[in-house]
């Protein structure tokens, strides 16, 4: 008996992680949220675009993310660009610390999503692009799209 595996649904995505940075690792992290975040997180209202993970005092802190307030929050809404706490186990932690004190690497969220009705956030180990290497993303993107559209004209010609 096997477990099917649980349905997840990105709630926000990082793109531009994926153009700037070689992602070696990811690990799944949960976060300490207050009720507003996980209404506006849910309503699809967050940007990780300059959103970096740091670890202080053996704890992982999310910086700079932004989640706008709450449609519907009134005076009880949060800051938003407050530090969030990320829950990793301990071990994840260390071993995150001795990667990240290796020159280049830093950690980067690359997206929100809803797991069992939590909000998780996917964290990147990565390694910062130079000019050269975005090129050649871009080139490699452009000609599987190529690839792809004479494959499809061949189909249809048949």
């Amino acid at each position: 008996m096997t477990a099917e595996p649980a349905a997840v649904t990105p709630v926000a995505t990082n793109r531009k992680a994926w153009h700037d940075y070689f992602i070696e690792e990811r690990y799944e992290a949960g976060i300490s949220l207050t009720g507003t975040e996980v209404k506006a997180l849910r309503e699809g209202r967050a940007n990780l675009q300059d959103s970096f993970a740091r670890i202080e005092h053996d704890e992982v802190i999310l910086r700079q993310c932004h989640i706008s307030p709450y449609s519907h929050g009134g005076r009880e809404n949060h800051d938003p660009l407050r530090p969030r706490k990320l829950l990793l186990r301990r071990e994840e932690i260390s071993r995150l610390a001795g990667r990240l004190q290796q020159r280049g690497l830093t950690l980067v969220p690359l997206q929100f999503y809803l797991k069992k009705g939590r909000i998780k956030v996917e964290l990147g180990l990565a390694r910062g692009k130079q000019r050269g290497d975005k090129r050649e993303t871009l080139r490699r993107k452009v000609a599987e799209r190529e690839v792809e559209r004479a494959m499809k004209r061949e189909r249809r010609e048949r």
